[in-house]
């Protein structure tokens, strides 16, 4: 008999298993809960607070969120990946576990009760006889300084009142009522302003600058340079904008990067320096003999995060020790590499989480920690607030990677899919601070002792990927061999961005799954029902396809439906999308039908707010969304040039949640992304009878491919 592993920490609390870093009871009757996830408008503290009130029985009003910081929360590393429910959750429910039995043992000894004789209800700690006390009682005795202990058992999933329950976001009464929640509207009394002076294009260096104009303007506190870097502070925002554009104006650089041929990325990126690795292959022996290999190539380009408010940070130097407020996703991350910058100890710096505006991934808000800092040192003691222009921030933060995949599958002469070959050309997802010897913010590629930028990696395939996320198909194929190309050279700066490689990996695979369908005459969901073994993804497509009405609806001139299916990182949610698309002078989603299954249900309806969230930004990806460029700079830098998804265009969106309460939490800000873009193409191919393989899918795209049918 096979002895059981012994038990191990959940989450987040494996790396800091200390529980007084998650909670504190205070003698006033509250809890204050510490998570080291931030909001970056995902709801993530409400889901958070919702896990904590359920196992320590309080109402959810007595937690009180303290905000990320690296002075005293735990290191959760980055909130990405739609990992904070799984994580986060998942530790911050064994922490309120233990520190309830440890508030329920010391309540026994004082009232002389078995400890399986007590209740709890919303603090009080109740016992045979009407003996009572309560957490506030005990606060200052019960000793929660200690080490999370293995094995704690939680509550079971049907015990659970609050956890599973929709519940009102706690940071949108603030921001709908207009309330200074963002950081971007904190001014604290004395602030400062400061601007920086960007190149003309990427990687130019500075050769001469004149500063005299800048420096007759009322107000200017400051004028910074650092051999490229060039910024100025000044006592109002104005004066700061003024004089930003007074040295611009004045200054001349050398010729920056050649950038990538826009008109022809596919061929760009695969003509560049590359590491070629096999990261996943499947090798079965199949009796028939391939009749025929049917190939597709697809591409997709440069997208930005595009986020409505822009970056925005607040730093301040009190002799040599630094702080820094920003709505960074990852605030130990920021931290050391703002270390490496200033050459000076992790410990003299404190990064605090403010909220912004959505990022969606790695955009500009570490960027601009740095550029603060970087101004705040000509003035000591004074707090400099930097919040970057749009032009800066569609131009100059980290872009989701170009990429080109190839899809190759080999057919037998019914038609079925025998082998299936997967070949992508991307730069690396991950440029995120923190996570290597050089720093990765964008000033610092800038200063006189400038640090290089070195390409984008790719985390493992095994936590989830990077450009080939979701590039390992989920279908029951009997071979199959998937190829990562990774770029060695960036001459476009790029990171994470929502979901990563596998908005365009799903994208390919399903399109390449409706191409083949298609031509054996097969329902495309039947056909992916056919060659999908895990029970919860057919059960999703089932789902989405029942509530869709799939096969039944009605047909229009122009109007189609298209189908498209992935289980996130292949370890997340699993989710499917059906798309109904309008195809007349313009392309227009009418509707999403959608069926997600995330494990257990923390919060409904925030569950419904991430998956109808981000299926509307794919869509607007899928339609609008591209970088564009010429050989020296971004030209995409205003909302006339980088056009989003208007309100008046986005879908409707209905979901259905198949909720498991027994199985684990897994998130669900990323998991429709990548099957929403594939319903969508889908679609129209459905509805037009030509398929478009390249992102985004314009009217002028589907014409193209209509007149060369």
């Amino acid at each position: 008999m096979t002895t059981p592993p012994p038990p191990q920490l959940p989450g987040n609390l494996k790396s800091n298993p200390r529980l007084g870093q998650w909670l504190r009871v205070d003698p006033q009757g509250f809890v204050e809960l510490s998570p080291g996830k931030v909001e970056i408008g995902q709801g993530i503290l409400t889901a958070l607070t919702q896990i904590a009130a359920d196992e320590f029985d309080v109402a959810p009003e007595r937690i009180r969120l303290k905000p990320a910081t690296t002075a005293a929360s735990p290191n959760e590393g980055v909130t990405s990946g739609s990992l904070s429910i799984q994580d986060s959750g998942s530790a911050i429910r064994h922490a309120c576990a233990q520190a309830r039995g440890l508030f329920l043992a010391s309540a026994a000894e004082r009232l002389g009760v078995d400890a399986s004789q007590l209740t709890v209800e919303d603090g009080a700690i109740r016992g045979p006889g009407n003996v009572a006390t309560s957490y506030w009682e005990l606060a200052e005795s019960v000793d929660i300084n200690l080490d999370a202990t293995p094995g704690i058992k939680a509550k079971a999933p049907a015990a659970r009142k609050i956890a599973g329950a929709s519940a009102a976001r706690l940071d949108l009464p603030e921001k709908v009522f207009g309330q200074r929640r963002f950081i971007h509207d904190t001014l604290y009394e004395g602030v400062l302003h400061g601007r920086v002076v960007r190149p003309p294009s990427p990687g130019a260096k500075l050769l001469s600058l004149d500063e005299t104009a800048a420096r007759n303007i009322d107000g200017i506190a400051a004028i910074v340079r650092d051999g490229s870097f060039v910024g100025v502070v000044a006592d109002s925002e104005l004066a700061a904008v003024r004089a930003r554009d007074a040295l611009a104006k004045s200054a001349t650089w050398s010729e920056g990067l050649e950038l990538p041929d826009f008109h022809n990325l596919a061929n760009w990126l695969k003509s560049r320096p590359l590491e070629s690795k096999v990261v996943a292959e499947k090798k079965t022996a199949v009796s028939a003999v391939p009749a025929r290999a049917i190939r597709r190539e697809f591409t997709r380009p440069y997208t930005a995060h595009a986020s409505v408010g822009t970056s925005c940070a607040v730093a301040q130097w009190q002799g040599d020790k630094l702080n820094v407020w920003t709505h960074c996703q990852g605030i130990y991350n920021l931290r050391a590499d703002l270390a490496l910058v200033f050459g000076m100890s992790e410990s003299d710096i404190v990064v605090e989480h403010r909220e912004g505006a959505g990022c969606y991934g790695h955009n500009g808000a570490d960027d601009v920690g740095l550029d603060a800092s970087l101004l705040a040192r000509a003035a000591p003691g004074r707090q400099v607030r930097v919040a970057w222009s749009r032009e800066e921030e569609l131009g100059w933060g980290p872009f989701s990677p170009a990429m080109a995949i190839a899809v190759e599958a080999d057919l037998d002469d019914a038609g079925d899919i025998l082998q299936w070959r997967f070949d992508l050309w991307s730069n690396g997802h991950a440029t995120r601070p923190g996570r290597g010897d050089s720093p990765t913010l964008l000033s610092g590629y800038y200063l006189e002792k400038p640090f290089p930028m070195l390409p984008g990696g790719n985390m493992p395939l095994a936590t989830g990927g990077g450009a080939d996320r979701n590039a390992v198909p989920a279908y029951a194929f009997a071979s199959q061999r998937i190829t990562n190309h990774r770029l060695l050279e960036m001459p476009i700066r790029t990171s994470a961005l929502r979901s990563l490689g596998a908005f365009a990996n799903v994208f390919a695979i399903e399109s390449m799954m409706d191409i083949i369908a298609t031509e054996k005459g097969e329902d495309p969901v039947a056909f992916r029902l056919r060659h999908l073994e895990d029970a919860r993804a057919r059960a999703v497509v089932e789902a989405a396809a029942r509530r869709a009405n799939w096969g039944k609806q009605k047909r229009e001139d122009g109007v189609g439906y298209g189908i498209g299916y992935a289980k996130y990182k292949n370890l997340g949610a699993w989710c499917a999308v059906v798309a109904e698309v309008e195809c007349g002078r313009d392309i227009r989603v009418r509707k999403l039908t959608i069926a997600v299954d995330v494990g257990e249900v923390i919060n409904p309806d925030g569950v419904v707010n991430q998956i109808e969230g981000g299926a509307i930004q794919a869509t607007s990806h899928a339609l609008k969304e591209a970088v564009t460029f010429d050989r020296e700079r971004i030209t995409s830098d205003t909302w006339e040039t980088y056009p989003i998804l208007k309100f008046s265009e986005a879908p409707a969106v209905e979901v259905e949640i198949i909720n498991r309460p027994g199985e684990r939490a897994l998130g669900a800000g990323e998991g429709a992304h990548g099957p929403t873009v594939a319903a969508i193409a889908n679609a129209i191919a459905d509805a037009m009878g030509v398929r478009v393989y390249d992102l985004p899918l314009t009217p002028d795209r589907v014409i193209a491919a209509v007149n060369a049918a």
